[in-house]
């Protein structure tokens, strides 16, 4: 397979498209095949099929494209109309806009919004537009390009510095510079090398890399084949949590048709560089997120982390120097390739380079999948591209890292989205998962139930975390029942800093934060429940009023009247 080859295809492909006028894309992504989406494309093909239009107008599945609570989506191409909430009896209006010109109104979405205006898509930037099912599709997008470049006219060093210079970091939640990971494993010495891809997205509320691999199985390969040729690895593995049939469906189909044009396997583009993928299900334990964990679950074992060093990039799969980055950090390499390592770097702020995708989920208008640049303000993806709080209420927080990160309170919104700033108020980036909340959410119950989901996914392997976060949830919840005393609260302060600084991973040594920053921001919430016995979001359920000689007792202590 040579450039020539792949334009080849290409152009093939590209004709083959252009024998149809219009095509309408029907989003299958799993926020639309839930709202019946393949219903959606069934009737459209019906209807197109009765009135005889199959020459003139082909339907096929797309990715997702972002707005997923306005599912399912459908794009009329080439005019780039974008229908929402379409029903399977909306079909026949939409296949008669095709013959009359007239948008269905009632229907349309309109994309001159900053929901979509305000984005910069980077990754995402081909989702909805090509058809996952087909490899051709995505090499007419531009796909496998950069692969074929760099066998072909580059070496493994130049690789790696294109990456180096992008600034690329780690999109799973460290941040760790990409370009040193992959430097550390080129160097390491070793008879075999492995690469992992890291689709264990755990965070509650986060949807990112699925999307990813749901919409664009083969941007993913394609980067692991470009790390595996820039660390002279030979083999890689997906790690895929089984609740993503969809996604674990199309990496399927993407590995057996990359295959089949010589873009996988033996000898690519008949050079020395041979590469294999492999799959690997995993049983959805959050604790397999981090990197010792995960591959303890490939190699068979219970999956439990590892004290560190030796670090993976040294000695991971079966003792072998390992690559592990997630799904959004190998997306970025192939266009990292392409359009080169400065062109990205011209992108974000200081040292968060590119551009970062999330979950826009919560108390907000516009709920779904985006991708910003860094340094864009809360305050611009909260108010702009998502719409603001419905219902008109009021902001309160929102909530970024997933279990690992922290709440962020109101008049933090101008801050910067960057991994230094995010660290500076008591949050961290994550894998990406944002949440918003208003006036009526509690943080001690926010605090409570982000607590619950770190101690049920503890693996136990170690005391800090197994046990130190039982008894931080227990501690929470007698605070949220109106139970708990002002000595309750400074040992749940006390055991925030225990279990953060003695705990063996990453999971326990982030359980805290969402206790730690609502502590440091909303703490007036917690003296509520506790000196009141009230709850000033009326979430929590209190046990009965205590005697007033105790409430006063406790805001004397506390210095509340």
């Amino acid at each position: 397979m040579l450039l020539d080859d792949l334009h080849g295809i290409a152009k093939r492909e590209r004709a083959e498209q252009a024998r149809h006028e219009q095509h309408i894309v029907v989003c299958t992504g799993t926020a639309c095949a839930s709202a019946r989406s393949a219903e959606v494309q069934a009737a459209l093909e019906g209807g197109i099929k009765v009135r005889g239009l199959e020459k003139r107008c082909a339907v096929t599945p797309g990715g997702c494209r972002g707005l997923c609570a306005a599912g399912p989506l459908v794009t009329v191409q080439p005019q780039g109309t974008l229908y929402q909430g379409v029903h399977p009896e909306d079909a026949e209006a939409i296949i008669e806009s095709l013959e009359t010109g007239a948008v269905v109104e009632r229907l349309h979405c309109h994309t001159d919004t900053p929901f979509f205006t305000r984005q910069q898509k980077v990754v995402l930037e081909q989702s909805g537009l090509l058809n996952p099912d087909r490899v051709e599709d995505y090499i007419a997008h531009g796909g496998y390009e950069a692969l074929v470049h760099a066998l072909t006219e580059m070496t493994p060093a130049q690789v790696l510095e294109e990456v180096v210079r992008s600034g690329l970091r780690g999109r799973g939640g460290g941040g760790y510079p990409t370009g040193l990971k992959w430097s550390t494993v080129a160097k390491a010495i070793s008879d075999q090398k492995y690469v992992i891809c890291n689709g264990d997205e755990g965070d509650p509320g986060a949807f990112m890399d699925r999307s990813v691999m749901e919409s664009n199985p083969h941007r993913v390969l394609e980067g692991m084949l470009l790390a595996g040729y820039a660390v002279g690895a030979s083999v890689g593995f997906i790690y895929v949590r089984a609740e993503y049939p969809l996604a674990v469906k199309r990496l399927e189909a993407a590995i057996k048709q990359a295959k089949k044009l010589g873009l996988l396997g033996a000898n690519i583009c008949n050079t020395p560089f041979s590469f294999e993928i492999e799959i690997r299900l995993g049983a959805g334990a959050f604790v397999c997120g981090e990197e010792t964990a995960l591959i303890a679950s490939i190699e068979g074992e219970r999956g439990q982390p590892r004290p560190r060093p030796p670090y993976p990039a040294e000695s991971g799969l079966w003792g072998k120097p390992t690559l592990i980055n997630n799904v959004e950090t190998l997306a970025n390499v192939p266009p990292i390739l392409q359009r080169g390592g400065d062109w990205y770097a011209r992108i974000g702020m200081d040292k968060s380079k590119g551009t970062k995708v999330f979950a826009l989920t919560g108390r907000i208008v516009h709920t779904g999948l985006i991708e910003v640049p860094m340094g864009i303000t809360l305050r611009e993806i909260v108010y702009e591209i998502g719409g603001g709080i419905p219902d008109g209420k009021q902001f309160k927080a929102v909530q970024t890292g997933g279990p690992s990160g922290g709440c962020i309170p109101a008049d933090q919104l101008d801050l910067p989205v960057t991994y230094e700033s995010l660290a500076s108020v008591g949050s961290i980036m994550g894998s990406g998962g944002m949440i918003v909340m208003d006036e009526t959410s509690c943080m001690v119950d926010v605090a409570k139930y982000f607590m619950e989901f770190s101690m049920a996914e503890s693996c136990g392997k170690c005391v800090p975390c197994r046990v130190g976060t039982a008894q931080m949830y227990q501690l929470l919840d007698r605070i949220s029942k109106g139970e708990a005393t002002l000595d309750d609260l400074a040992l749940l302060e006390d055991l925030c800093d225990m279990v953060k600084h003695t705990s063996l991973c990453g999971l326990g040594q982030s359980a805290p934060n969402p206790v730690i920053s609502t502590l440091k921001y909303f703490r007036d919430e917690y003296l509520a429940h506790i000196v009141e016995r009230r709850c000033p979001a009326g979430v929590c359920k209190m046990s009965s009023p205590a005697h007033n000689g105790h409430v006063s007792e406790l805001a004397h202590k506390e210095g509340v009247r």
